[in-house]
């Protein structure tokens, strides 16, 4: 079994089977519903996802949606980083509001940081970077935990819903585990959600760009957005053999359906937990009122939605939610949305194995001089084969190239030179030192120029009110 740990994750060789065994989707199977897909997404370097066509739906729609992600100021802005920060800036600009969060909670209690490190590293590193590669701060939310009050008051409310004992199973926690980790994690679940807040619009499509390695946090708190909400809409086939009897006297529904063998659509309480109150009841009852078909039927704690073609059993199942979620949020729920996930597969360490912060010779920072990230380029393990001879008769390896990743993930924007590179490298005809050179000098002159980048966004965000007290 593969084990997945956000704070420590070993590097995945098996995404097949690490998608098997969580239930994860081949992102490839979305990639021809989208109008202009990232480069990431053309070229397999986002591999998975979860529940990403809400997501699709409303880009292709031009309705509202949301992208969130964060990082945790621990060290410093690499390239795996970055990988977040472009989807976060592509979704932004294909029309979803962004949200970037700087994690210092979580940051201060599994790492040590001190506050002060969490604030600098926080604005030097990872803020002024998002801002360099194209973030919106005109339109986008940049914000760090400890100073965000909504997101603190929503945590609380989400920790009303999972335990010590659901937390330690996901994550795998001992009893020597400090409890301020353990906040930190419904801090994640709350960073998820918040985009989906009254104070931000309210509930909305949501997708959350990260590495494989940030599923728990996915599952985690899809679970809890779903036990957030006040009643769950399933789609369900008609087994009955009588017609059925529709009475609901107190607000005027009343007739009879024809017994029909097709799906219907059910709405039903999710007070599993507690008391069904008065105030559910109503809810329910004003949800019977707004769904416009006269082959209902309601029960003590759900109402049943019949005669609807199959062909149109999911269009209904949509307008039957928004009808729910508008009920909800007038009886006090939040209507969440399931927050839905892109799934980006590990860069390669330059060394070898993961890319990490704490091996400071495996990653290249946006940060290091751009001699120093050519340097290293140069120095990084390739897919090569042990001669130049061998290299000429049996081709390279480009798959297991850490040179060829950088210049496919980061330095080349066209797909057929990425595709040729390939090719040349496993036909024999392209050597490691010629694309060691050729990367090295596209790597320093992106670094430049993301420096020069970072100068400018220093610029713009001292001219936002609220970013002020950061720039004392």
């Amino acid at each position: 079994m593969i084990e997945i740990d956000p704070w420590g994750v070993a590097d995945i060789k098996d995404y097949a089977r690490l998608f098997t065994e969580f239930g994860i989707s081949p992102f490839k199977e979305l990639l021809n519903r989208i109008e202009e897909p990232h480069l990431y997404m053309r070229r397999g370097i986002i591999v998975g996802h979860r529940g990403y066509e809400e997501v699709l739906r409303a880009m292709n729609e031009r309705s509202k949606f949301a992208v969130m992600s964060g990082f945790m100021p621990s060290g410093r802005i690499h390239l795996g980083g970055k990988m977040v920060m472009d989807e976060i800036i592509w979704h932004q600009r294909m029309g979803g509001d962004a949200f970037a969060c700087i994690a210092d909670m979580e940051s201060h209690s599994v790492r040590g940081t001190s506050w002060k490190e969490c604030k600098e590293i926080g604005l030097n590193e990872y803020i002024l970077s998002l801002v360099a590669l194209g973030f919106d701060v005109e339109k986008g939310h940049i914000y760090f935990q400890s100073e965000n009050k909504n997101l603190r008051d929503l945590a609380f409310e989400l920790g009303r819903e999972v335990n010590f004992s659901e937390i330690s199973a996901i994550y795998g926690f001992s009893g020597d585990v400090n409890i301020s980790h353990m906040i930190s994690v419904v801090m994640q679940n709350a960073d998820i959600l918040q985009p989906q807040l009254l104070e931000y619009g309210g509930p909305k499509p949501a997708v959350i760009p990260v590495g494989v390695d940030q599923d728990p946090h996915i599952r985690l708190t899809r679970d809890i957005a779903s036990r957030m909400r006040m009643f769950r809409v399933e789609k369900r086939l008609d087994k009955s053999k009588k017609p059925h009897d529709i009475r609901i006297p107190r607000i005027g529904i009343s007739g009879r359906s024809a017994r029909l063998d097709k799906p219907y659509i059910s709405i039903r309480a999710k007070q599993e937990k507690r008391r069904f109150t008065q105030l559910d009841r109503e809810a329910l009852e004003e949800i019977a009122r707004r769904i416009k078909c006269p082959a209902k039927k309601y029960y003590e704690m759900h109402v049943d939605v019949f005669g609807i073609e199959a062909s149109e059993i999911d269009r209904n199942m949509r307008e039957i939610e928004e009808i729910v979620r508008a009920v909800e949020m007038e009886y006090g729920g939040y209507g969440f949305f399931f927050p839905a996930a892109t799934y980006h597969r590990f860069m390669q360490g330059l060394t070898g194995g993961k890319m990490s912060s704490s091996i400071p010779e495996s990653y290249i920072a946006l940060t290091e001089p751009p001699e120093e990230a050519a340097r290293k380029v140069k120095r990084a393990k390739t897919g090569g084969r042990v001669t130049v001879e061998e290299q000429k008769k049996h081709g390279g390896l480009p798959e297991q190239c850490t040179v060829y990743d950088l210049l496919m993930s980061h330095l080349i924007e066209e797909d057929d030179h990425v595709k040729e590179i390939f090719e040349e490298c496993k036909n024999g005809k392209r050597m490691c030192n010629a694309c060691k050179s050729q990367a090295a000098e596209l790597m320093f002159s992106f670094i430049k120029h993301h420096q020069e980048e970072r100068e400018r966004a220093k610029e713009v965000l001292k001219g936002h009110e609220i970013y002020k007290r950061w720039f004392r």
